[in-house]
C-alpha cells in the first residue's frame, strides 16, 4: 500500500492490512481523507515522541533540531515511503499545506538567523529535511552505513562550543 502511494489507498485495503473488515474502517474514519489524515497524524506523532525522547521535556529551539537530526539518521526505509505518502496527500489538499507551515514555523521560532550557529542548524535542517525528501520520492539511493554518516557529519556540523558534538548513536 505505501509502495504503491496515497492513490492506492482504500478502505479495503486498509482492512485486509488490520485484518478487520472494511464496514470497521469506514466507521471508524468516515471518508478516506480522514483515513489518510489519521495515518500521517499516528506517523508525525511517532516521529516527534521520538525527537522528545532525544531531547528531554522543554528542549531549546536548538536541540529540537539537533533532536530532529538524530532522529532523521535512524529512519528506515518505511519511513521515507510514509513520508512520500503524506507529501503526496499534502499536495492533493492544499488547505493542509497550512498545518505543515506551521510545524516549520515552529522549528524556527527560537532561531536567530543572524547568528553564525543558528544560522548553520537552519541551512543544516533544511538540507536534511531535502535529504530526506529526495531518498523518500527515490530520487536519491544511499546505503544505510552511507545515510548515517551523512547524518553524523551534519550533527557534527550543528555543534556549537569546543570540541564539537558527538552524533547520537542511538
Amino acid at each position: 500500500m505505501i509502495a504503491e502511494g496515497a492513490s492506492a489507498l482504500s478502505f479495503d485495503a486498509v482492512a485486509k492490512a488490520a485484518g478487520i473488515t472494511k464496514g470497521g474502517v469506514q466507521y471508524a474514519f468516515g471518508t478516506r481523507d480522514n483515513l489518510i489524515r489519521s495515518m500521517i497524524t499516528r506517523w508525525e506523532e511517532a516521529f516527534d515522541a521520538d525527537v522528545a525522547r532525544r531531547t528531554g521535556p522543554d528542549p531549546s529551539t536548538q536541540a529540537l533540531i539537533r533532536g530532529h537530526l538524530a532522529a532523521m539518521r535512524e529512519t528506515e526505509d518505511a519511513d521515507h515511503s510514509r513520508a512520500a505518502v503524506a507529501v503526496t496527500a499534502l499536495l492533493q489538499h492544499p488547505d493542509r499545506l497550512a498545518e505543515t507551515r506551521d510545524w516549520y514555523a515552529a522549528r524556527f521560532d527560537g532561531l536567530d538567523l543572524t547568528k553564525q550557529d543558528d544560522l548553520r542548524l537552519a541551512t543544516t535542517f533544511l538540507a536534511a529535511e531535502g535529504a530526506f525528501l529526495l531518498k523518500a520520492f527515490g530520487l536519491l539511493s544511499l546505503p544505510d552505513a552511507q545515510w548515517k554518516a551523512l547524518f553524523d557529519d551534519m550533527l557534527c556540523a550543528t555543534a556549537t562550543g569546543p570540541g564539537g558534538m558527538e552524533p547520537d548513536k542511538d
